[in-house]
């Protein structure tokens, strides 16, 4: 009897062990990221793309338009996206995570600063909130350098002009890439030129743009200081509940975005080897990502993934 007993407890917790494993869903092999083509976001898939690569996923990163992106994890058809900023995508928040079609999972970074940034001679010139742009309008030519289109940063400055706040309601905001962006404000910082531009930490452009400031005034479009959020379909986490730890347990600092950022721009490498470098450096980090995280065929994590280094 006390053999037929052991038996039995062997067998269970085999089962347990087998269920435990099936928990995630076969689809949940590949992982569904988008990126707007941000360069904090990139670094930021790419470290979680080096980390489900060592645990045995798959990721399928998409280069999607801010709204397409929440519009596909409403639908589905995306799974994850890390750059949910918090206040400025407040509108987003607004139609897709307060109605429950998109999860807010897990805060992944602290501490950011998004609004507009002006370069040392604009601010020492006298520009140093958003009240102060119209007395300079000529210098500027009454523009405002923003990201592509569909950003909600974007949409914050249309809504300044369209209410003429701040007297900026003639002024006119110039669209494009966030690469695009910033080689016009070089241009115009290398000729002393009065220009005014989105701008945020963490980036490699605190670096670049020696002496950037940004602007007071606009807290109530882009708040003080923020956070930003890792985001996902609905259910995800029950669908996929391996995966999700990982995310749970991923939160990043400034200090380790802007250095992968600053190695891809500085050295011309991919944002892989900059992640996989970052970190052979800092191969703690690691204990606490993959705190509780399994490989796919549920082994431990943790060696998988040191593995790849």
């Amino acid at each position: 009897m006390k053999k037929l007993f052991t038996t039995l407890a062997v067998a269970v917790m085999s089962l347990g062990s087998v269920v435990a494993y099936a928990a995630d869903a076969p689809s949940c092999s590949t992982v569904r990221m988008a990126d707007p083509g941000w360069s904090d976001i990139a670094a930021t898939n790419a470290t979680a793309g080096f980390l489900l690569d060592g645990m045995g996923y798959k990721t399928k990163v998409d280069t999607l338009a801010v709204p397409i992106a929440y519009g596909g994890l409403k639908d589905g058809q995306m799974d994850v996206f890390l750059g949910n900023w918090m206040p400025a995508q407040q509108g987003f928040y607004d139609k897709f995570i307060a109605t429950g079609d998109v999860t807010q999972y897990a805060k992944n970074l602290e501490g950011t600063e998004f609004t507009l940034a002006v370069p040392d001679y604009v601010y020492d010139a006298g520009v140093h909130d958003f009240a102060d742009l119209n007395k300079f309008a000529d210098k500027f030519h009454k523009k405002i350098y923003g990201i592509g289109s569909g950003a909600p940063a974007n949409a914050s400055i249309q809504e300044i002009i369209k209410k003429n706040e701040f007297d900026l309601g003639d002024w006119k905001l110039v669209e494009s890439s966030e690469q695009a962006m910033l080689a016009e404000v070089k241009r115009n910082v290398k000729k002393k030129e009065f220009v005014v531009f989105l701008g945020w930490t963490p980036h490699p452009m605190n670096v670049q743009i020696q002496g950037m400031h940004y602007l007071k005034g606009g807290e109530k479009y882009f708040g003080d200081t923020g956070s930003v959020y890792t985001v996902t379909r609905k259910g995800y986490a029950d669908a996929c509940p391996n995966v999700a730890k990982l995310f749970a347990n991923l939160m990043f600092t400034q200090d380790m975005e802007n250095s992968i950022m600053q190695e891809v721009d500085s050295k011309k490498i991919s944002n892989a080897d900059a992640v996989k470098g970052w970190v052979k450096a800092n191969p703690a980090v690691l204990e606490k990502w993959l705190e509780g995280v399994k490989t796919i065929d549920g082994k431990e994590a943790l060696p998988a993934v040191k593995a790849k280094l």
